[in-house]
């Protein structure tokens, strides 16, 4: 393993581990009232396909906090959908594994990506929303 792969898993870890993660840009429960709401208000919107036990999960959410913490995502509105317990939706939005982030620019979908933890990719992928 590279030395920069660990200290980025560590330093993604950290907030895990101390107990001060971020909430991921103030998620809430998916709804489909509320995901249309928030289309129909031209909100940037994030569906986070998540688990509890996901680590790679964990890892996005403090990412996703501070990116919505930037002026250009002030918008930004995240729907966490559990991949455990709602599979119905999970299939609705053709995901096939937790982690995986879909971003949608009014009823259309923008882009999507599974797994990723890099920022900057995070924030591309937002970027297709905007």
């Amino acid at each position: 393993m590279s030395t920069r792969r660990f200290v980025l898993g560590l330093l993604a870890s950290f907030p895990l581990l101390t107990g001060t993660a971020a909430s991921a840009a103030n998620p809430i429960a998916y709804t489909p009232a509320a995901f249309e709401a928030a289309q129909k208000a031209g909100k940037l919107v994030l569906v986070h396909i998540t688990a509890p036990w996901c680590t790679t999960c964990a890892a996005q959410k403090p990412i996703l906090a501070q990116l919505e913490a930037q002026p250009r995502f002030k918008d930004l509105q995240v729907f966490e959908v559990d991949f455990d317990s709602r599979k119905d939706v999970v299939r609705r939005f053709g995901a096939t594994m937790q982690s995986t982030l879909i971003v949608y620019k009014g009823d259309k979908e923008a882009g999507r990506s599974s797994g990723e933890t890099r920022p900057e990719a995070i924030r591309a992928l937002l970027d297709k929303g905007i």
